[in-house]
């Protein structure tokens, strides 16, 4: 089975996270998908077939795990059916939600954007917080009090941990397997770290132990729900965020994200895409 790999949120023509697209005539079994995306060993591959009605089936796989959406492999998806397609947007049929990704080809790149489903967030429970703060060897006088901790959604639950300075976040280490079960316990597909240069101006890393993964240079399907969350507890974002990520990975990612009034409603995350040569 052909596996396409395309670079999302590159900067330019470099950089990025690297995600697997696969589109076939019909989503094969969910145990291939599984062994598929464990052999391509990037963060995500996305699997993608014509939905009944029109637009796509989409379902996701970590090398471990099934995930309920990603923004990198929507992003990803998007590049492969503008240059499959011509340019245009692509109604996207997910196992929890229906979503759209948009596609343009602007030589060498593709630019694309996606719509995450509706945001959510609620406060994280002192449990999970101290859980957090030990995994990763923080105290409480690292976090950023502007941006209280939380767990927000977009597509996938993620708790988000505003650090008091960038040091901080550069610092950024924990034990995979700790992770993993701090993650699954929990029901979290990532946890956000973040540090808000500017209002408008933030970087971020983005551990994926719960995915086999230690970090994601650059994660959509997050940048959607911390941008949703921001928006919960006013946070002056003025419309919009540019989120820096994988610069500490030497692989750095730009994502954007435009925060519409409404609460709850979705994120247009958008970045470019490279095709990635062996």
């Amino acid at each position: 089975m052909n596996v396409l790999k395309i670079a999302a949120f590159s900067d330019g023509e470099t950089g990025g996270n690297p995600a697997g697209v696969v589109i076939a005539d019909a989503l094969p079994p969910a145990a291939q998908m599984q062994h598929i995306a464990a052999e391509v060993g990037f963060s995500e591959t996305a699997f993608a077939a014509p939905a009944d009605g029109g637009g796509w089936r989409v379902r996701y796989f970590a090398p471990q795990s099934e995930v309920p959406f990603c923004g990198h492999a929507t992003i990803a998806l998007g590049a492969t059916l503008a240059m499959r397609q011509g340019d245009g947007v692509f109604p996207l049929v997910l196992n929890q939600a229906r979503i759209t990704v948009e596609g343009r080809r602007n030589g060498s790149v593709v630019e694309a954007a996606l719509q995450s489903p509706p945001t959510r967030s609620a406060a994280a429970s002192p449990g999970l917080l101290s859980e957090a703060l030990a995994l990763f060897g923080y105290s409480p006088q690292d976090l950023d009090p502007r941006i209280p901790p939380a767990v927000a959604h977009a597509g996938a639950d993620h708790l988000v941990l505003a650090l008091a300075s960038r040091a901080a976040l550069s610092a950024m280490h924990y034990e995979l397997e700790a992770g993993r079960a701090l993650m699954a316990r929990a029901g979290l597909t990532t946890i956000v770290l973040v540090f808000a240069e500017t209002a408008q101006r933030l970087h971020t890393r983005n551990p994926f132990a719960s995915g086999g993964v230690y970090e994601d240079p650059a994660t959509g399907a997050a940048t959607a729900a911390l941008a949703g969350y921001l928006r919960d507890i006013g946070w002056p974002h003025g419309g919009a965020i540019d989120v820096v990520q994988g610069e500490d990975m030497g692989m750095l990612s730009r994502l954007h994200a435009n925060i519409s009034p409404a609460p709850g409603s979705s994120i247009r995350v958008s970045g470019t895409a490279r095709v990635m040569r062996d």
